[in-house]
């Protein structure tokens, strides 16, 4: 149970808000002020009214508000979304105005590009650091034979480098390098030099900290703006970040700067289809611009140019991670909390939570995708 819990919900009023939203949660086995660990309990009067005009902006932004407390959102929002209330949450005006926005104009454009570093991956490396593992990756780890989060970021970091093929001396590039979780790894036990790339300038500080007498350099540097010839590229984490606009441009600048023979693995969520959407408390709070590709997407923009050789979907990993960073997030607030506000807190509980229950629900994926450029010889994936 969460410690700002309050003992007593209110008394719903009998309203027509009140009607159709328990109209909506029937057969979910979600009850509003019930007895199970995933049913929310108000504390607001407006809840009911709010949810209906806001959709899941309400809901989450009420949630920041205190509105209402939930011991198991994770099981709420899994509950939810295999009750189809994924999509009919959002309301019809915010879709319109979504895909009439990806439609005309460019959201993940260079422009825009560092807006999600600045809102989000520039927050505060001391949240991040006693959120995550030692590792420092914020992406899904590998748990297929792993114990703790530490032992599946580790195993994720090698089952990459394994994929790739890494011998010493190659010239590797991390298009999105985050804080050089995998720059540091690859090089320090596998001893290749390494190029990383991210548009946080907070993740650029301390990847170059980490990663001081490796053979690694890291540049604040959008991956439409990368120069050089290397042996093996890495992408983890950072192709939501791409747009459906750009994903033939980013496919393009890999095949451009792959050697031949090279290999290239992309780490990503995936989307169960290719409808151009986004969750706009997401959108607003977490990730800025970022949209999920599609299994066909993905292979629409990268036909011609690389060769798919391996298609890996770990997407329960992904509620397993969640589920450890927001343990973790909960068990060093106390040390956060002089720093950040109480409502960063409900902020992140939220977001790991409900993304945890999405990837439970299988609503969403993570595809880890091996292509290469002018391969002769057959490519056999490790597991």
């Amino acid at each position: 149970m969460t410690s700002d819990h309050r003992i007593s919900p209110i008394a719903l009023p009998d309203s027509r808000a009140r009607r159709v939203l328990e109209s909506l949660l029937e057969g979910s086995g979600i009850t509003l002020n019930g007895n199970a660990p995933w049913d929310p309990q108000i504390y607001n009067p407006d809840f009911c009214t709010r949810i209906l005009r806001q959709g899941s902006l309400g809901l989450g932004e009420s949630y920041m508000e205190g509105w209402w407390e939930c011991e198991r959102l994770d099981e709420l929002a899994r509950r939810l979304l295999q009750h189809g209330l994924g999509e009919r949450a959002r309301p019809p005006s915010d879709r319109l105005i979504y895909r009439l926005q990806a439609g005309l104009m460019n959201l993940q454009s260079k422009a825009r590009a560092y807006m999600v570093g600045e809102a989000h991956y520039d927050l505060g490396n001391d949240l991040f650091e006693r959120m995550l593992d030692p590792t420092l990756c914020y992406s899904c780890g590998y748990w297929k034979e792993a114990g703790s989060l530490h032992e599946a970021q580790l195993a994720k970091l090698e089952l990459a480098c394994r994929k790739l093929e890494l011998q010493p001396g190659m010239r590797v590039l991390d298009i999105g390098c985050g804080w050089g979780s995998f720059a540091e790894h690859a090089a320090r036990r596998h001893g290749v030099f390494v190029t990383g790339v991210t548009i946080s300038r907070e993740q650029a500080a301390l990847a170059q900290q980490r990663c001081s007498g490796l053979p690694v350099e890291i540049h604040l540097e959008d991956y439409r703006d990368i120069e050089g010839c290397f042996d093996r590229i890495v992408s983890i984490g950072m192709f939501e970040h791409v747009g459906h606009r750009n994903y033939r441009a980013y496919f393009e600048t890999v095949q451009r700067v792959l050697a031949d023979g090279g290999l290239f693995l992309l780490h990503t969520i995936g989307s169960n289809n290719s409808h151009i959407t986004v969750d706009p408390w997401i959108d607003r709070y977490i990730f800025p611009n970022g949209v999920l590709p599609s299994a066909r997407q993905v292979a629409d923009a990268s036909e011609d140019l690389l060769l798919m050789e391996d298609w890996q979907n770990f997407g329960p990993d992904y509620d397993t991670t969640l589920m450890a960073w927001l343990k973790n997030l909960e068990h060093h607030w106390p040390e956060l909390a002089e720093r950040y506000s109480e409502r960063t807190h409900r902020m992140f509980r939220y977001y790991l939570s409900v993304c945890a229950g999405a990837f439970r629900g299988r609503d969403m994926q993570l595809w880890q995708i091996v292509f290469s450029r002018e391969r002769a010889s057959r490519y056999d994936a490790p597991r």
